[in-house]
C-alpha cells in the first residue's frame, strides 16, 4: 500500500479539513518557520502509532474545542492496495468486494482522538457501504446469522463452502442484484470477522512501515543513540537470543544451586542449627553487557565527532532500521525526514538530498521531506512540492504546485536561478558541472580544427547546469530564460 493522502482536522493548527496528498515517490512539504510543516509528519507519527509520539489534549485546535468540537481527527488515503486480501478464515476477498473502499476507489482510515485527553476513541473507513441495513451489516455477522440471513435469502445452495464467511456475504450481496451504496463512517474498532480476529487487524498488518528522523532529535554525548546509534542492533541480538540466553541462565542457576545444598548437607553433619538458618539464592540476575562502538581514523569514537557526523551516521541507522522493519515482509516503507539539512555541511545537504530522490525510485519506498533551506527546495521534484502557508485567518493551508504557487515557494525560500544567465545571449540547459564542461571543450576543439566558426563564447550561448528535469530550480531558471527572452 501506499500513502495516498493525509487528512487533518481540529488538529494543532489546522483548524478545518485539511487535505495534503502525498505524491507516490518524494512529497516535499516547503514553507516558512512555524506554519506546520512538522506537524503533518507527526500527525502521521500518531497515526501510525510510531514509538514516541502519543497525542495528548496538545493536540486538539483550542480554537475549535472553544467552538464545541470535542474530537480531532487524522485520516489517511492508500492506494497501490493488494489485490487479494484474507479478511476471515482462509479465503480470499477484496476490500472493494467488501463493500470498505471510498468513492475514489482507494482504502481511507480515519482515526478520531479525544479533545479532553487525546485518546485514540475510535478507528473507521469511510466507504461506499451497501445502504440496505440488512446487507449493511453482514460484516458484523458470526456464521450462525449469516447461515439464517442466507437460507432466507434462499442462497444457501451458491455457498460453494459452507463453513466461510466471505463467501456467504458474496452469495447473498449477488442475490441482492444493484446494490445502492452510500457515504459511510464504518467503525472497525472492533471485532468483524467470524475468526475474532477484527478486520482492523488484517488491514493494519498491510499498512506501510512509517518512520520518522526528527530535525530536533537528539544528538549530543548523553543520548545513547548518538553515543553509539548501532548499540541497539546488540539490545536487538540479545532479545531475538533471549530464549538461548534464559535457558544458560537456568542451567547456570541449577548448577550452582546444586553445589550450594550438598554444602548445606555436609555443613548439616557438623552443624545443623547453622545449616538450618541457611537459604540458597541468587541475589541479582546476571547483568549480559556489550559494549560496540564505531571506531573512526585514529580510534576515535562517534561520540567525540562533530554534531553533523553524529547526526548522519543517526540518519542513516535510522534508515537501516526501518528496513529491516520489512525484511522478508510485502510491505512498503513511509520516510518521513523533517529538514535534513540541520547539522550538516551544504555538500552533505545535497548529497543526502540526492540519496533520498533516488530512494523515492524505489517502487516500495515513498519519502516525505520538510524543509526551508533553498538548495534542498531546489532539488524537490515539482509534481511533489507541497507548499505550506497561511491564509488569511492565519490558518495554515497546503498549496498543490502550479506556475502561481511555485512561484511564491520560490521567492518566499529564496529558491535562485543557475548563475550566468546575466550575460547570455542563448542558453544550453544541461545536467551537471561536467555537461558543461564537455560542451565547452568539446566547442572549443571544433573551433582549432576548423570544423566550427565560433566557439559558445564568441556567440554568447551560455551552458547552464539544472541537475536533472522537473526540479523546482530548474523550473526558476527556465522561468527566468522566458522573463530575459532567451532562446
Amino acid at each position: 500500500m501506499r500513502l495516498k493522502s493525509v487528512k487533518l482536522t481540529h488538529f494543532r493548527g489546522y483548524r478545518t479539513i485539511t487535505v495534503i496528498p502525498a505524491n507516490e515517490a518524494m512529497t516535499g512539504i516547503v514553507g516558512r518557520n512555524d506554519y506546520g510543516k512538522s506537524s503533518i509528519l507527526e500527525a502521521l507519527a500518531v497515526f501510525f502509532e510510531t514509538e514516541g509520539f502519543k497525542p495528548d489534549k496538545s493536540d486538539m485546535n483550542c480554537f475549535s474545542l472553544a467552538e464545541g468540537a470535542d474530537q480531532f481527527e487524522i485520516a489517511c488515503e492508500f492506494d497501490g492496495l493488494p489485490e487479494r486480501m484474507v479478511l476471515d478464515e482462509v479465503a480470499e476477498t477484496t476490500l472493494a468486494d467488501e463493500y470498505l473502499l471510498n468513492a475514489e476507489g482507494a482504502l481511507e482510515i480515519v482515526k478520531t482522538y479525544k479533545a479532553s485527553t487525546g485518546k485514540l476513541e475510535r478507528i473507521a473507513l469511510r466507504c461506499q457501504h451497501p445502504a440496505d441495513p440488512e446487507l449493511a451489516i453482514l460484516l458484523s455477522l458470526k456464521m450462525a446469522d449469516l447461515k439464517k440471513l442466507g437460507e432466507q435469502r434462499g442462497i444457501a445452495e451458491q455457498v460453494a463452502d459452507k463453513r466461510v464467511a466471505s463467501l456467504w456475504r458474496q452469495a447473498i450481496r449477488r442475490a441482492a442484484g444493484q446494490i445502492a451504496c452510500q457515504d459511510t463512517i464504518l467503525d472497525i474498532s472492533k471485532a468483524l470477522s467470524t475468526d475474532n480476529k477484527s478486520i482492523w487487524e488484517k488491514i493494519e498488518a498491510q499498512l506501510p512501515v512509517f518512520a520518522l528522523f526528527k530535525a530536533d532529535r537528539e544528538s549530543s554525548d548523553g543520548d545513547a543513540e548518538a553515543k553509539n546509534p548501532l548499540q541497539q542492533a546488540v539490545k536487538e541480538a540479545q532479545a531475538e537470543l533471549q530464549g538461548q540466553i534464559t535457558e544458560l541462565e537456568r542451567q547456570i542457576e541449577a548448577s550452582v544451586l546444586e553445589v550450594a545444598a550438598r554444602t548445606l548437607d555436609k555443613l548439616r553433619e557438623m552443624a545443623p542449627e547453622l545449616a538450618n538458618e541457611l537459604t540458597p539464592r541468587f541475589k541479582d540476575k546476571p547483568k549480559w553487557v556489550f559494549n560496540f562502538t564505531l571506531d573512526g581514523e585514529n580510534g576515535i569514537p562517534i561520540n567525540k565527532r562533530g554534531s553533523g557526523v553524529r547526526r548522519l551516521i543517526l540518519l542513516n541507522f535510522f534508515r537501516a532500521e526501518a528496513e529491516k522493519a520489512v525484511v522478508g515482509t510485502q510491505r512498503d516503507v513511509i520516510y518521513a525526514i523533517e529538514e535534513p539539512e540541520t547539522s550538516q555541511h551544504p555538500n552533505y545537504q545535497v548529497m543526502l538530498m540526492r540519496a533520498l530522490l533516488e530512494l523515492s525510485l524505489h517502487p516500495s519506498r515513498q519519502i516525505i521531506v520538510t524543509t526551508h533551506v533553498p538548495a534542498l527546495a531546489g532539488l524537490m521534484p515539482i509534481e511533489g512540492i507541497r507548499y505550506v502557508t497561511k491564509d488569511e485567518n492565519g490558518y495554515p493551508i497546503v498549496k498543490m504546485p502550479s506556475n502561481d504557487v511555485l512561484k511564491e515557494a520560490a521567492e518566499s525560500l529564496g529558491v535562485l536561478p543557475e548563475t550566468g544567465l546575466e550575460r547570455a545571449r542563448a542558453v544550453v540547459l544541461v545536467e551537471g558541472k561536467s555537461d558543461v564542461i564537455f560542451l565547452r571543450h568539446a566547442a572549443n576543439t571544433l573551433k582549432a580544427a576548423g570544423q566550427l566558426a565560433s566557439s559558445l563564447e564568441d556567440l554568447g550561448i551560455v551552458p547552464i547546469l539544472i541537475g536533472g528535469c522537473g526540479s523546482v530550480k530548474h523550473w526558476v531558471t527556465l522561468n527566468l530564460a522566458d522573463d530575459l527572452g532567451l532562446p
